[in-house]
This record gives structure tokens, sequence and C-alpha cells, in this order.
């Protein structure tokens, strides 16, 4: 297996699109960010790779116009996912090894205000026996932390600690759309959203796009002194189903630990749009104690659809480089109640490869 790093990261995260029209407007600067940081121009680039949505854009082929933002004169090897920025990577880090290219980007984009996006994703559940009846994300999350909580696994106090210390957090990242620290009985007090979630307990919408970059061997020492080495890569789904899971569990989440190193991890960016689900994911990754989780605040504090995922790959990848940390995982999801999960282990030492 080829070594290969993250060595870019730009992202860009807004309650709203700010009068932008066009995602190739939101693209645009942060590609040039990432050429900044790697030195790079267009023709470095062995290969893209995008991820977003047609349904969230409300257009076919979507993906099409952010193209533009790249350039395709002389032609590029590119390509798309439907799905989260870190499924984009995956693809990415899959085509390097294969020896054909030895650098990629990837970046995605979505603007969720345009729609009810909670309604939006239910296009994501079972088309027969779910979709029709359109239960929207929100309540489905609601109906799993009522089912954690009645089976005794956590309670409101241990969910609103989590949004406290993520808002909290929050304050020393510049990207983050809800930040500011209250006190957990401050947070108890306010008024229920979708019982027993409160709105703090639910990710803001988020409009937003980032882009990471990845280097095969020396091509990555070229760009940092202390590349982020993905040494493990892994992602596992459940039944699409509702009611064919136990929604206090998630054992692709747990499948996806099994087949990746997560000894001597110290931190660890989970991709939680509601704040139980960073509990069910502490104990299915086995996490210790004194992992640090999500220190630039998560998804609860900025969600943007199609790269929320990705961005916590980027936030890892980045306490790798300033050398705040030696070993980090970067989780990401999709589907509704953490269906689907995929694990990326970062190192600064030499990875191996990957699994």
């Amino acid at each position: 297996m080829r070594d290969v790093a993250v060595v870019g990261f730009a992202q860009r995260q807004m309650p709203d699109f700010d009068g932008s029209p066009t995602c190739v407007e939101m693209l645009v600067p942060i590609l040039a960010e990432v050429y900044e940081q790697t030195g790079w121009t267009r023709r470095d680039v062995g290969f893209w790779c995008s991820g977003s949505s047609d349904y969230l854009a409300g257009r076919s082929f979507s993906f099409v116009q952010a193209v533009d933002a790249i350039g395709v004169t002389p032609p590029v090897n590119e390509s798309h996912v439907e799905m989260d920025l870190a499924w984009a990577m995956y693809e990415a880090w899959i085509k390097i090894q294969t020896g054909e290219v030895d650098t990629a980007v990837v970046y995605a984009f979505g603007k969720s205000s345009a729609g009810v996006l909670r309604r939006t994703l239910a296009l994501q559940l079972d088309p027969y026996t779910m979709t029709p009846l359109w239960p929207d994300t929100v309540s489905l999350a609601g109906l799993q932390a009522r089912a954690g909580m009645d089976a005794g696994l956590w309670d409101e106090r241990a969910m609103a600690e989590v949004a406290q210390r993520s808002l909290t957090d929050a304050e020393k990242n510049e990207h983050a759309i809800r930040k500011g620290g209250s006190s957990v009985e401050d947070l108890l007090a306010r008024p229920m959203y979708a019982d027993p979630l409160r709105k703090h307990d639910c990710s803001p919408v988020t409009d937003g796009a980032a882009a990471l970059v990845l280097a095969a061997g020396d091509k990555a020492r070229e760009v940092r002194d202390t590349p982020a080495w993905i040494s493990g890569l892994s992602h596992f789904i459940d039944a699409s189903s509702i009611s064919n899971r136990d929604l206090t569990r998630s054992p692709s989440a747990a499948n996806a630990a099994a087949a990746v190193d997560l000894d001597g991890v110290e931190l660890a960016e989970l991709h939680a749009p509601f704040s139980h689900q960073e509990l069910i994911l502490r104990r299915e990754l086995g996490l210790a104690d004194d992992v640090r989780i999500n220190p630039s605040g998560g998804a609860l504090t900025s969600n943007p659809m199609f790269s929320g995922g990705g961005i916590r790959i980027g936030e890892a990848a980045q306490r790798i480089w300033s050398g705040e940390v030696a070993k980090g995982v970067a989780h990401a999801t999709s589907g509704a109640a953490l269906q689907q999960n995929l694990l990326c282990v970062l190192e600064s030492s030499t990875g191996k490869g990957g699994a």
C-alpha cells in the first residue's frame, strides 16, 4: 500500500449563502487557498473528486457546474460522488493507491438553506416504506435520543454537557456559525424543539464548501514538514430502514472501528449532527476518556451538508500538521440516525498505507 497524506485543507461555512448564486463562486477562493498552501497549480493535481447532491441543489447534474471552478482546459481527470466530502476523499485515496496518480484534490459543497433541509433529507430513507411518510431527520433523531434515554444509556444532562463543551470549543473556531459557551443548567432551561431535543442538541442548517488535498510519499513531504498520514481508512453501512435497527447502537461505526487501529488516538473529530449521537459514537468506537473530542466544536456548531464529514478530516489533519497531536481519528456519517459511518486515522509518522 502507498503512503498517502492529507496536506491541504480549506473551508467556508455560513448560516446562508450570503447572496452568492453559484457554487463556483464559493469554490474558487477555497481552491485558491489550497493552491497557496501547497504551492501547486492546477497542473500539479493528478485527480479531482467532488461530493454534492442534486436533491439538495434542486437540479440534475449540479456537480457539472462546479467543475468550472477547477477549469477543464486542457481536460482534467475528474469524478463525482453523491456523498459527503469524506467519501470523495476515499475514492481519491483509492485512485492514488492504483499508482495512476500521486496527487488529488477533493472538494464538496451544499446550499442547505435553499429549502427545508430536514424534509429534503427524508429522501435518504427507504423509498418504499419510509420516504412516502416524510419523517424528517430532526424527528427521527428525537426518536433515537428518546430510545437511548428510555434504555438508561444517557439523559438530558449528558446531552447538554456535549452541547456546552462544543459551544465553548467553537469560540476558538472562526468558521463555526454557532458558538458561545453557556452553563449546562442554562441549556437545560431552554425550551424543547423536538422532544427530547433542544435546538442546541441539533446541528444548525449550514451552507458551505470545503476542499482536501492528498499526496503520496515524497510529494506529501514536499508540501508539509509533518504531513497527516492516513494510516487507516474504513467505512460500513447499516440497513436503511429505521425499523430494522436498534437506534441506540451503530454497528457500522463499530465495524469501521474494528477495521482500523485506534490505539493511542489523542483526538477524535466526530461528525455527530445531534448531541446524543456523539455519545453513541464514543461507545461504538471505544474511545478512552482522555481522548479529546471535537476541539473544533464539531457538527453541533456548523454542519454544511456534503462537506461536514470531510471537514472533520481537515480539522484533525491541521492538528497533526501543527504538532498538537501525533495521532487522531476523523469520522463522517451519512444517512439517518448514523446509518453510514467512515473513519480516517491520521498520524504524524509515515503511514501504513491504510486499511
